[in-house]
């Protein structure tokens, strides 16, 4: 029936999910203000069609959260669905292969912003709830939380939980926002890293010099930038920040055997991503590298000239983008003040420094014997017909740590995507068969739950 129901209304169903990515509702960009309040309009009228009550758009100091619940017998358990409809910016625009809010279609997957990441996700909760309520097969009350500022670091959203426990009692959070390791391997996410997330700009004169005139005589802040980034690692692949790995929680033998024994084909990693060789910390495998230890990466780099031709200039100062994955007992503020202080000692004296942080949030790991996990593994059985791995992903939910700080609920991290799914990136993409089994998985999910 389930099944059918979904067979039946997939044109629809796809067609409501365009509609919303084409809102270019991208929250770091105050530009888009008006385009990330109509996505998240949207989402509330759909919640209302789909028969949610006491449905509205509850106002933060950013951009508004979406709420919404059917609250079906006070005695059943409550699953709060948590989501984001706010994307990350295009850019680059010039290497996307079809407009990136214009959703395409290409050998079966959605080629849009937020197609996975989180539009196409958090529309398979509506969708599911539909099929519940048109079928009376709602099994545990729901709840929905649909923020509008995920990709910007949830600033308003912390403030929006402790104001409203009581409206958001649950029995666990669900989540789909993360990924699976394959059509043919389903798993459920038990792991999450943290994140600290900086900035820093070098100064050195007081103006853009001629780099012949002035060369050799005066420091290059993009320079100087580039030699203090590189010395953030050492010969071993390890961050070289006095302090970094204190309190890092090291998996055991054991865990590090259960976690290596999901499959991976390194080959065809390296192939997908067109390299010839991996990189990392030494003495750990790739998928320990991406899931279970701690890490510093630049997002972005930029200084002097870089307009077309050239122009020999010596750049007034240089700029870089910064973010650490953390781990477990990493803790985002002490890793900030750790960045900040070294990245400070290490600069010269020829030039100016400044630290900027941006946003963070706490790294978490959910536990795999609790009643919803069982259910989850229960949904994928039924649905998939196979049991999900257990899996560690290396990005970052930090609002995950807060659930369980503010609410005192685990989080059942029940994605869909895959990790090719390029997101953050041009072309990213989303497979309708992904959005079409998400669902049917998340209807089976709830009444599993329910029966626990």
């Amino acid at each position: 029936m389930i099944h059918q129901y979904i067979e039946s209304n997939q044109d629809r169903f796809l067609k409501e999910l365009f509609e919303l990515l084409r809102i270019p509702s991208v929250s770091a960009d105050s530009r888009h203000k008006g385009d990330v309040r109509k996505a998240a309009e949207f989402v509330m009228q759909k919640l209302k069609e789909a028969g949610a009550d006491n449905v509205a758009l509850m106002e933060t100091k950013g951009h508004p959260i979406v709420y919404g619940e059917k609250m079906i017998d006070p005695r059943k358990p409550t699953v709060l669905v948590y989501g984001h409809y706010d994307v990350q910016p295009p850019d680059p625009l010039d290497l996307w292969n079809s407009p990136p809010f214009e959703p395409t279609v290409r050998d079966g997957k959605i080629y849009a912003r937020g197609a996975c990441d989180d539009k196409g996700q958090m529309y398979m909760h509506i969708k599911a709830f539909e099929i519940m309520m048109k079928h009376s097969l709602m099994s545990c009350n729901v709840k929905f939380m649909i923020e509008g500022e995920e990709e910007v670091g949830s600033d308003n959203l912390g403030t929006f939980v402790k104001e409203n426990k009581s409206k958001l009692k649950a029995d666990v959070i669900l989540i789909s926002d993360t990924s699976l390791i394959s059509l043919d391997q389903p798993s459920i996410t038990a792991g999450l890293r943290g994140l600290s997330y900086m900035e820093v700009e070098v100064t050195g004169p007081n103006r853009d010099l001629h780099s012949g005139v002035y060369g050799g005589a005066v420091a290059n802040p993009a320079n100087v930038l580039s030699k203090m980034i590189a010395s953030m690692h050492d010969d071993q692949g390890r961050v070289a920040i006095p302090g970094f790995y204190d309190k890092v929680a090291e998996l055991s033998s054991a865990e590090r055997k259960t976690l290596n024994e999901a499959p991976f084909d390194l080959n065809e990693y390296k192939k997908e991503l067109g390299i010839d060789e991996i990189s990392g910390e030494k003495g750990y495998t790739t998928l320990e590298r991406t899931g279970t230890r701690p890490t510093l990466d630049v997002n972005g780099i930029w200084g002097g000239y870089i307009g077309e031709g050239a122009k020999t200039v010596l750049p007034a100062n240089a700029h870089a983008k910064i973010s650490m994955r953390l781990v477990p007992n990493q803790n985002p503020q002490e890793i900030t003040e750790l960045f900040t202080k070294h990245f400070l000692s290490i600069a010269p004296k020829s030039v100016k420094v400044k630290v900027i942080a941006h946003h963070g949030g706490e790294p978490a790991v959910t536990p795999t014997d609790s009643k919803a996990f069982k259910a989850a593994i229960q949904a994928f059985r039924e649905v998939w017909g196979k049991s999900p791995i257990p899996t560690r992903d290396g990005g970052s939910i930090p609002i995950v740590a807060l659930f369980k700080k503010e609410l005192g609920l685990d989080t059942v991290l029940m994605g869909f995507g895959l990790d090719t799914d390029a997101l953050h990136s041009p072309n990213e993409h989303y497979g309708i068969k992904n959005f079409l089994i998400g669902i049917e998985t998340i209807v089976a999910f709830h009444k599993h739950f329910g029966k626990s």
